[in-house]
């Protein structure tokens, strides 16, 4: 059976910026277009600007949702913004805790699509894994996510709602950078952010803002599967870590396990890599390998990729990935024997390898697992209005 190759999003419609009631939403919204908007709506210029940076800061500092909360706004304007606004995140349909300490939460968008996002407690660190697409258009054969069909972008609000939903649940709340858990953001949720780049630039730039939510691009990281047309605008544009989901060595193995690289090459992909404004040794390139069994785990695949790496001279740092096994994956894990010796291989040669440990695989929250739950939702849900038909025909 042929594999599908990746189809390039751009008949994907973009999520409209109101709601079913006429409201403008707002988050998502850089300062300048809050004003615009509200200035749209009738305000004047003047008392717009002034506005605007204070619902900014409410929104991205305070993490206040409802007009009427906002103190400084004078409380015969506020249902007059109520009535026009809206500030909301995401609707949780499910949040689930792995008895790691991972959190998934499934979501779902004010138009009824649903998507998923997953925070990674560590000693040192918390990791909130964010989606910028509802489904996935890559086909990559070894990702439960890859298997969904793409449904359309996230639209920027969308996206930091995301990260403002998860200080909600952590209670990060006014935005400090002061004891947070939530440390750190990887932009490797359901899709392919440089397919989804404006919207995705959009939501960053709010999330990097020091007089709103506030996080370092240093703690940012961009995970693609090697859209190289657009990495050099992310470098500029955007400046966050870059995470490149390589997988393979050989052009037949990645041909086949991610089919984005029919149409950008290995060397096309780590060429890119090597032009990537702002890498150096201090700010590594993140290589993704999921290791799987007797397909790309061999040591000559392991040498292969030394060589790669040091014919382009990258400033590399590898992570290799067990791959998470769901029902029907087409491939079984790498032995743990077989990844450490992969990995001395890497290290041997100067290039940091570290092993990722799975987390939250009770809960379906690893590394290319995201799906999962939608999907046993909505099954288990079928499931049970079919029950129901049959008994009520009895």
């Amino acid at each position: 059976m042929p594999i599908p190759g990746p189809v390039d999003p751009v008949p994907v419609p973009r999520a409209p910026s109101s709601r079913a009631d006429g409201r403008v939403e707002l988050v998502g919204l850089p300062r300048d277009q809050i004003r615009e908007a509200l200035e749209a709506a009738g305000m004047e210029p003047r008392q717009a600007k002034l506005r605007a940076k204070q619902i900014w800061h409410w929104i991205y500092n305070r993490g206040v949702g409802e007009f009427a909360a906002m103190t400084d706004i004078a409380k015969a304007q506020q249902p007059w913004l109520a009535e026009r606004f809206t500030i909301t995140r995401p609707e949780v349909v499910e949040a689930q805790v792995s008895t790691d300490g991972t959190r998934k939460w499934l979501l779902k968008t004010h138009d009824g699509h649903e998507f998923e996002m997953v925070f990674i407690p560590d000693a040192d660190r918390g990791t909130l894994c964010v989606s910028s697409q509802v489904g996935c258009t890559l086909n990559c054969r070894f990702c439960h996510t890859g298997t969904m069909k793409l449904v359309r972008n996230l639209d920027p609000g969308e996206i930091v709602g995301q990260v403002m939903l998860a200080r909600d649940a952590l209670g990060e709340w006014p935005s400090s950078p002061d004891g947070r858990m939530l440390t750190n953001i990887v932009m490797m949720g359901m899709g392919e952010p440089l397919y989804n780049f404006d919207n995705v630039k959009q939501a960053l730039k709010i999330v990097m803002d020091g007089d709103g939510l506030g996080l370092s691009k240093r703690r940012i990281t961009l995970s693609t599967s090697g859209v190289v047309p657009m990495m050099e605008r992310c470098g500029d544009e955007i400046g966050v870590n870059l995470a490149v989901s390589l997988h393979a060595v050989t052009k037949d193995v990645r041909d086949e396990i991610v089919p984005l690289n029919r149409k950008y090459g290995i060397e096309q992909l780590l060429q890119a890599c090597a032009d990537y404004p702002g890498a150096n040794n201090a700010r590594r390139i993140t290589f993704e390998y999921v290791m799987l069994k007797d397909k790309n785990d061999s040591d000559a695949d392991a040498h292969e990729l030394v060589r790669l790496l040091k014919a382009f001279k990258l400033p590399a740092k590898v992570n290799l990935i067990p791959f998470n096994p769901w029902a029907g994956a087409p491939y079984e894990c790498s032995s743990p024997e077989r990844i450490r010796a992969f990995s001395n291989i890497v290290f041997e040669a100067g290039i940091s390898a570290p092993v990722r440990t799975p987390r939250g695989r009770d809960i379906d929250a690893a590394c290319g697992q995201l799906k999962t739950s939608a999907e046993k939702k909505r099954r288990a849900d079928l499931d049970r209005e079919a029950a129901t038909g049959l008994h009520d025909a009895a």
